[in-house]
C-alpha cells in the first residue's frame, strides 16, 4: 500500500467539541451504539435530481418499497414542520431530522426553507443532509447557516473512468454533461465539497455503491482519499439492482464484508445501514412509516412507559440524595 496513506491507527482522532460529540452518539447511523436508542426522521421535501445514476429509480409514490428514492409523498416546508412536530411529541427518542431526498437535498430551495423552520422551532435538534455533492462547494454556507452539522455524501469512484459508468448525466449550471467530462466535474466538486465541509466542522459520512464489476476493486482507493480529507465514517452500501443496473447481479453478504474489512483500516466502517426511504422515521431497524398504525401506537405506549420510569428513577434519586 503506498507510504502516504496513513493508516487509521496512526492519525489522532477528529478533535469534535462537546456539542458535536453529543450529536455523534445521538446520531444512529454515526454511532451503532446508538441505533437503538435514539431515532431519525426524514423529511421529503427536496423532489428535484441534478444527476441520473445508473442504479438510481426514484419512485415519490411507492408506499410498500423501502430503499432510498423513495415517499408516500412530497411535503411543503410548512407540512415538513408540522410533522416534525407531530413524530416529536409522540416519539422523543428521535434525535435527528434528516433531509435525503427524494431527490438531491442541495438541488432544492425547499430543503434550507425546511432547516430554517426546523432549527427555529427545535434548536436542540442534529439537523442532517444527505446529498450527491455536486453542490456541496457553492451551498456550503447555507449548509452551514441552517446549523447542519452531520452530512453524507454519495461518492460511489473516485477514477472519472469508473464513475463514467456509474452516471448517465449530470446537469449543472444549466448544462447537461455526459460520460467522463460529466464525472470529472462531479468529483472534483465532491472531493472539494468534503475538504471544505471537515474544515468547517461538520461531521463527514460518505456512502458508497457498491456496483460488482465496476467499482468493487476501486473503493478501497476511495476509503484512502478519504482517510486523506478527514471524513468521519464510510457506509459500503449493496447495489440494489435497478434502472440500468437491473441486470449486474448484487454484491453478496460476503463481498460487502470483505471490501469493509479492506477499508477498515483508512475510515471507520458502517455496518448497520438499512438503506432508508425518503419518509421513514423512528429507529433505524424499525421504519414507522410503513407501519400500521395500531404498530405504530403500540410504540408510543411502550415509549410514554418509558419515559415515565425513567421520571420515577430520577425522583428517587433525588431523594435518596436529600
Amino acid at each position: 500500500m503506498p507510504e502516504e496513506n496513513n493508516l487509521i491507527s496512526d492519525i489522532d482522532s477528529p478533535k469534535f467539541g462537546e456539542e458535536l460529540l453529543r450529536k455523534i452518539a445521538e446520531h444512529p447511523c454515526y454511532d451503532r451504539k446508538a441505533q437503538h436508542k435514539y431515532g431519525r426522521i426524514h423529511l421529503a421535501v427536496a423532489p428535484s435530481c441534478n444527476i441520473q445514476c445508473n442504479f438510481c429509480v426514484r419512485e415519490f409514490d411507492c408506499v410498500n418499497e423501502s430503499r432510498p428514492g423513495v415517499t408516500s409523498k412530497v411535503l411543503t416546508p410548512q407540512e415538513a414542520l408540522e410533522k416534525t412536530k407531530q413524530v416529536l411529541a409522540e416519539y422523543p427518542f428521535i434525535k435527528v431530522v434528516g433531509i435525503a431526498g427524494p431527490g438531491d437535498p442541495l438541488a432544492n430551495k425547499e430543503t434550507f426553507e425546511t432547516f430554517e423552520l426546523i432549527k427555529k422551532e427545535f434548536p436542540e435538534l442534529t439537523l442532517c443532509m444527505s446529498t450527491n455533492g455536486l453542490l456541496l462547494p457553492e451551498k456550503l454556507e447555507d449548509i452551514l447557516r441552517v446549523g447542519v452539522s452531520t452530512l453524507t455524501v454519495t461518492i460511489n469512484a473516485i477514477d472519472p473512468e469508473i464513475q463514467a459508468k456509474i452516471v448517465d448525466h449530470i446537469m449543472y449550471h444549466g448544462k447537461i454533461y455526459r460520460g467522463v467530462e460529466a464525472a470529472e466535474i462531479q468529483i472534483k466538486n465532491q472531493l472539494e465539497g468534503v475538504r471544505a465541509a471537515v474544515e468547517a466542522g461538520v461531521v463527514i459520512k460518505v456512502n458508497t455503491v457498491l456496483v460488482p464489476g465496476v467499482n468493487d476493486k476501486h473503493v478501497v482507493e476511495i476509503a484512502r482519499k478519504l482517510n486523506e480529507l478527514g471524513v468521519y465514517i464510510m457506509n459500503i452500501m449493496p447495489l440494489i439492482n435497478q434502472g440500468a443496473f437491473a441486470n449486474i447481479e448484487p454484491p453478496t453478504a460476503e463481498e460487502r464484508k470483505a471490501v469493509q474489512q479492506a477499508c477498515e483500516p483508512y475510515v471507520l466502517q458502517m455496518r448497520h445501514c438499512r438503506q432508508c426511504r425518503a419518509d421513514a422515521y423512528g429507529l433505524l431497524a424499525q421504519d414507522m412509516s410503513q407501519m400500521s398504525e395500531e404498530r405504530r401506537k403500540l410504540i408510543k405506549i411502550q415509549t410514554k412507559e418509558d419515559i415515565e420510569k425513567v421520571g420515577e428513577i430520577l425522583k428517587e434519586d433525588g431523594k435518596e440524595e436529600a
